[in-house]
Formats: structure tokens, sequence, C-alpha cells
């Protein structure tokens, strides 16, 4: 059995303003195992992209606990690339290292590494006008694995991109995910991208957000996320959590 590295306890947070508060996420409870890909479904406005502010340490919970399971490192991937045109692609994936003051030489070989690795070595002195949406987001994630984090946070990291080009960068970002052995917690709109993708899916209900159903997700012959939405076991659990959310996504 996986062991976990994140233990989120009671978690509740509140936001106030002038006159009233609003509770986005009432006590929530999840347990994030080590390497897996974790997807968290649930309606527009419910308090996933919240969840995932929280756990970063950008918006503070207004009570519960967040329990790292001794590695805390955590690298957080936007919806959009954020690459900054001026940068070459090289220059761009160093960025994290070189804002924690960690861009030695061992580091920017294994920078270099990667980007040979997955596909990148022909752009690295190239500029991000260049690249397709699904290659700059490979170098977005690229950039986020510089700095060695152990959890992955991916905040819808397909939504700026046209379908074809999303079903391409999920096989990208799962392989990538598992051959470095980390562990991603993925906000998602897109069921068919959560059961494709995820070890596990947990479906969360309206505001405030709580739990409503958790999936183990299991393909008799897992594969790529691409060969996944093909087998027969894709569609009962696409229908479950269909059945599951409040409203549509």
């Amino acid at each position: 059995m996986q062991e976990n590295i994140l233990k989120i306890q009671n978690l509740t947070k509140i936001y106030h303003d002038k006159s009233s508060e609003t509770l986005a996420i009432s006590n929530l409870n999840i347990d994030v195992r080590d390497k897996e890909i974790l997807a968290i479904v649930g309606p527009s406005g419910c308090g996933k992209s919240t969840l995932l502010g929280i756990l970063t340490g950008i918006i503070p919970k207004s009570s519960g606990k967040i329990i790292f399971n001794g590695r805390k490192k955590i690298g957080y991937m936007l919806q959009t690339d954020c690459l900054m045109p001026w940068r070459t692609i090289l220059e761009n994936a160093l960025i994290g290292l070189e804002i924690n003051k960690k861009k030695t030489k061992e580091n920017i070989k294994k920078v270099n590494d990667l980007l040979d690795k997955y596909g990148l070595h022909d752009f690295k002195n190239k500029y991000p006008n260049s690249l397709s949406g699904g290659m700059r987001q490979r170098v977005a994630l690229i950039r986020t694995l510089a700095t060695n984090p152990d959890i992955l946070l991916l905040d819808e990291p397909y939504s700026a991109l046209d379908y074809q080009t999303r079903l391409a960068l999920s096989d990208d970002l799962y392989k990538i995910i598992k051959d470095e052995g980390k562990t991603a917690i993925m906000i998602t709109h897109d069921i068919a991208e959560a059961v494709s993708m995820a070890s596990r899916v947990i479906v969360l209900t309206k505001r405030p957000c709580q739990i409503k159903n958790v999936y183990e997700i299991k393909f008799e012959n897992s594969a790529l996320p691409t060969e996944n939405r093909k087998a027969k076991e894709f569609n009962h659990y696409y229908d479950m959590i269909w059945r599951d959310l409040d409203v549509h996504l």
C-alpha cells in the first residue's frame, strides 16, 4: 500500500468582506498518496483552485491542518504557461532555479537533460513564440520540475489548448510525471481527462465544497491517457462521476 505524502485534515476556508462572509471549503479531508496522480473535479466555483492556493501557502486557511510526510516542496503549474517572451526556452526553464538561488552547474545540466529527454533539444535557444501551445506547456512543466518538487499542483493545465493538443499533452504530462516519480494533484473540469489520467478521482460538491465521492480508477490494461479513453472501464467511471456532479461542468 502506498504511503501518504500529504494529509489534509478538517480544512475550512471562509472569505470575509465588509458586510458578509462566504464559506468556500468546509471540513475537507483528503489523503494524498506518494507517486499518485490525484484528480479533483467539481462544479465551477466550488473551491478547487482555492484548495491549491492553500496548499501552496498563497491563500491562508481559516482552520484545519495540512500535514506533509517529511516532504513539502511544492511545484505549481498554472493554467497558462506564463513563459517570458524575451527569454529563450532554456532560460525560461531555469527561472525557478534562479529565484531559489540554486542555478548550479549540476542543476543546469539536469534542466538540459529534461529538455533533451522530452523532445525540446532543438528549441533550447529559441523563443516561446516559435513553439506550439503543447510544447509551451511541456516547457512550463519542466520549469516546475527543475526545482525538484515532491508534489506537483496542476491547475487545469490544458484549459487554454485546443482539443487535439489537449489529448497529446495529456500523454506527455502523464509520461513525464511517471518517469520522474512525482506525486500530482490535478484540478480539472474535464471528466474524461480526470478518468484517463488519474489513479483516483475526488468529486467535490458545490460551495462550500466537501467530498461527495472518491473513485479508485482501475483499468485492466492501464496505459497512456489516450488509450485509457478507449478502455471498456472508461465509460463506467465517466458516467458515475457525471451523475455525481450537482451542475454541468
